[in-house]
């Protein structure tokens, strides 16, 4: 079993064992980023649904409200007029059948792929490459669209996708220790009412288990979830 650092046990010591106040708990999270980089900030959200059944599955998209501070790699694929139309909207990679046969070798410089409809039964292939990652497109989440300059554009302003894994856990990031408190706790609440709003149909039960946020080098803090929820902003 790996031993904790010095600097991560004196910052665990210091967390009490309870769901905190969501300020509360975002500001103690971004007290104990340390490291030498700027460090990024995730909500691991634990929940009452069985994602093998197809009615408790969760997938969606979160558009936070002031943005992840990721400089986010796309890679686009789509063919004819619209590879100008992804490069000129700052798509980091674009191509045709070149890419997807660069894609199914292994090479992944990518951190979102969006594809065009006319394209889909080409990535279809790579889905045994692309779907373990959470990086095969769908319509769902505005990743096969036509609108290559629009969903770009959204995607680089702070829209993220995540998605349920098998354990029921959604693992989503929403800013980095050098926003604010009050920045980050916006964009947490985000985060939050997206998961109320697409609770699947299937699910019955305790639907919120527990939230923890965590930075990439430092220890959880559990949120008061309740409390979370009754937070409203812009009024």
């Amino acid at each position: 079993m790996k031993t904790l650092s010095k600097r991560l046990r004196v910052a665990a010591a210091a967390i009490e064992p309870r769901p905190y106040a969501p300020l509360e708990a975002v500001a103690l999270v971004k007290t104990n980023a340390t490291a030498k980089f700027d460090e990024t900030l995730e909500a691991h959200v634990r929940l009452g649904i069985d994602p093998k059944y197809t009615d408790q599955q969760l997938r969606t998209t979160v558009a936070l409200p002031k943005g992840t501070g990721r400089n986010i790699r796309i890679a686009v694929i789509t063919r004819g007029e619209k590879v100008a139309e992804a490069k000129a909207a700052g798509a980091h990679l674009v191509g045709d059948e070149e890419l997807v046969d660069t894609i199914a070798g292994g090479a992944m410089d990518f951190d979102l792929l969006i594809a065009t409809p006319d394209m889909m039964p080409k990535v279809a292939k790579l889905g045994r490459v692309l779907g373990p990652r959470g990086l095969m497109p769908n319509p769902k989440t505005g990743t096969v669209t036509t609108d290559l300059a629009g969903a770009i554009a959204e995607f680089k302003a702070g829209k993220l996708e995540f998605r349920a894994d098998r354990s029921g856990i959604v693992h989503v990031q929403f800013g980095k220790a050098s926003f604010t408190p009050e920045d980050l706790l916006e964009n947490l609440k985000a985060v939050q009412e997206t998961v109320d709003r697409n609770k699947p149909s299937g699910a019955k039960g305790r639907y919120w288990k527990s939230l923890y946020i965590t930075s990439t080098m430092g220890p959880s803090v559990e949120v008061d979830v309740s409390a979370l929820q009754d937070l409203k902003f812009g009024e």
